[in-house]
């Protein structure tokens, strides 16, 4: 498989020291989240047919203050990444999300038409309200297969003891206790994919407990003139199913759906070669 050069740097706002890896070649795909974690989730192949720029926001990046209330709003992450784009001469360009960073995904194309050409969301529910949640564990409860559960108990026992011993590395410890909810392969070690990884928690307990809580996906389906594409993994226990979007749909204009049935949480590394296929074929 062909390697690529990769090209790394920093980008200093606000106190933050927002970093970026840029691989491959072709039209650029801006790839929100960690410039460390992300690039080890996405195909060589991929990177044949895009270039592929990943960002930190905040809740990754080093910081030599304080974490600040505005530190964990959409619209200073939108800020961020727009400033980003004006950093890294990018005028216009497909933007992608996984995970709770669709939402950022969502609130930049909202934000930023001007930028945004196509959007791409991946493993991302509308919200992580609790009518969401609770949903997640009513399909958890009623399909997970038992050893799928087995594994989950151990697991969460591991994660309680790493977590008191590295609470400032909790959001890391929990997605890699997490792994029978998040991997097709319930035993799926994902620790080498968050080496060197830094995190600062307080950003992400405002994330993902309050901002991505009440995040209004129906609204921010209605003003996103952009096309859309949502991917979901068929055995995802972590965020509300592809079915929960449905209702939410503009009348006036549909997003693509895709489904993965061999993935959960990560359908580009779990299904590399059908993810790039899906979408590519959406940004061609």
């Amino acid at each position: 498989m062909e390697k690529y050069d990769s090209v790394q740097g920093r980008i200093h706002r606000d106190g933050y020291a927002l970093g970026y890896t840029i691989e491959g070649e072709g039209e650029p795909l801006l790839i929100i989240g960690s410039h460390v974690f992300y690039p080890r989730t996405f195909s060589a192949g991929l990177r044949s047919k895009r270039k592929l720029i990943f960002i930190d926001h905040r809740g990754f990046s080093h910081a030599d203050r304080g974490v600040e209330a505005r530190d964990c709003k959409l619209v200073t992450i939108t800020d961020d990444i727009s400033a980003m784009c004006s950093a890294l001469g990018l005028s216009r360009l497909d933007v992608m999300g996984h995970s709770g960073h669709g939402y950022m995904a969502l609130e930049f194309a909202r934000r930023r038409p001007d930028l945004v050409r196509k959007t791409v969301v991946v493993a991302t529910g509308p919200s992580h309200s609790s009518e969401h949640m609770a949903y997640v564990e009513r399909i958890w409860g009623m399909l997970a297969a038992p050893e799928r559960k087995h594994r989950l108990a151990q697991d969460l026992e591991r994660m309680a003891a790493k977590i008191d011993a590295e609470p400032e590395k909790r959001f890391i410890w929990m997605c890699l206790g997490l792994a029978a909810r998040s991997w097709f392969d319930p035993c799926f070690d994902a620790s080498d994919l968050w080496q060197g990884v830094h995190v600062n928690m307080p950003i992400f307990d405002s994330l993902w407990g309050d901002v991505f809580r009440d995040f209004d996906p129906g609204t921010a389906l209605q003003e996103i003139q952009t096309p859309l594409l949502i991917c979901m993994g068929r055995h995802d226990h972590l965020v509300a199913p592809l079915e929960t979007w449905l209702p939410l749909n503009p009348d006036n204009r549909q997003p693509v759906f895709a489904l993965f049935e061999r993935s959960a949480h990560t359908p580009q590394l779990e299904e590399a070669e059908r993810f790039d296929e899906t979408l590519l074929n959406f940004l061609a």
